[in-house]
């Protein structure tokens, strides 16, 4: 090939360049928020393809890694034999023997060629794209799509070989990157910042406490031998006003032969007579197991727009109530709340 330095040095340029598009390409979609690219999606066609590759994140990194080795093999084959001929010339002059400059010359134009990809077409593009990740992901996403769209046979092949390689070592391959952070993560970043001051030891509690909604259960709600105030049914207006005045609880759990039936509220027997019997006025009552989740209960009572259920077991169909008031004092162990 011409080694002249007008054919070589655009040559390599575009090379290096190309070298950083892929390399952005690749950091870029594993450092985006996806929630920030489905925000952007709405108005921005670039932001649904940038969308649409995190989906298939190991096509899109077998495409990156494609061109990037493609490129690096190109650069060994077209730019360095051309520095290590340039350099052969001012070695020569030298007087140094042929062998000693061919070799001087091989090791330097390696190290030159080697540097300036590694350096503007791997590290500069890498750091572009972790600080700017949404931008970049969504600046580059339709060229890497059409890229991908030619190579796709190539790629898909050789993501299978690579998912093979993963199984036979018994790791299941996966096409997307897990976003989100876990409980555990959010409670030590919690803990974290406890220790070094950063947060209050006073929220630090009930910010723990919020992220163990979802590991505690409701079992852990109701108190060991607890007996939720209840009423059978047939019973009158002024048993329940009674009761609940007794209690301070404001809703009755009705009991026939210790299945829950239902829940009275106080406040439905206000213009009701004394003597009235219950039974037209029991709401449905919400059951769940003891081995259900907090968070999961709350979401439940959420949906269902009520503020106590029955807990239950295999063998107590009433092993006792939870509230919203039982969960509040949990998450607000310094007083009850208001």
């Amino acid at each position: 090939m011409n080694d002249h330095p007008a054919v070589i040095v655009p040559i390599t340029v575009g090379l290096i360049l190309l070298s950083a598009f892929f390399v952005a390409v690749e950091f870029a979609l594993l450092a985006a928020k996806r929630h920030r690219l489905e925000d952007a999606a709405a108005s921005s066609r670039s932001a649904r393809a940038a969308l649409r590759s995190s989906t298939e994140l190991t096509v899109l990194l077998a495409g990156a890694q494609l061109g990037i080795t493609a490129v690096t093999v190109a650069l060994g084959a077209i730019t360095k034999p051309a520095v290590h001929h340039w350099l052969m010339v001012p070695l020569e002059v030298l007087n140094l023997p042929t062998v000693v400059a061919d070799v001087i010359s091989f090791l330097l134009a390696l190290f030159i060629v080697t540097f300036v990809h590694l350096v503007v077409g791997e590290m500069a593009p890498k750091s572009w794209a972790i600080a700017h990740p949404e931008h970049s992901a969504t600046l580059l996403a339709l060229p890497m799509r059409a890229f991908m769209a030619v190579t796709r046979p190539l790629l898909r092949a050789l993501n299978s070989a690579a998912n093979w390689c993963l199984r036979r070592v018994g790791v299941a391959p996966v096409d997307e990157l897990a976003t989100g952070q876990t409980s555990d993560d959010l409670r030590q970043l919690v803990e974290h910042s406890a220790n070094v001051g950063a947060l209050d030891a006073r929220f630090s509690a009930q910010l723990t406490e919020a992220l163990q909604l979802e590991r505690i259960t409701v079992a852990e709600l109701v108190p060991a031998g607890s007996s939720p105030v209840t009423v059978p049914p047939g019973a009158r207006v002024a048993e329940v006003q009674r009761i609940a005045a007794e209690s301070g609880h404001q809703r009755i759990v009705v009991v026939d032969s210790g299945k829950p039936l239902g829940m009275i509220h106080v406040r439905d027997t206000l213009a009701e007579s004394g003597g009235r019997p219950i039974d037209s006025l029991i709401r449905p009552v919400l059951q769940l197991p003891t081995t259900t989740t907090v968070a999961s209960a709350l979401a439940t009572m959420k949906e269902t727009n009520t503020q106590l259920a029955v807990a239950t077991t295999d063998t107590e169909p009433l092993a006792g109530v939870v509230t919203i008031t039982d969960v509040l004092r949990r998450l607000l162990p310094v007083g009850d709340p208001a």
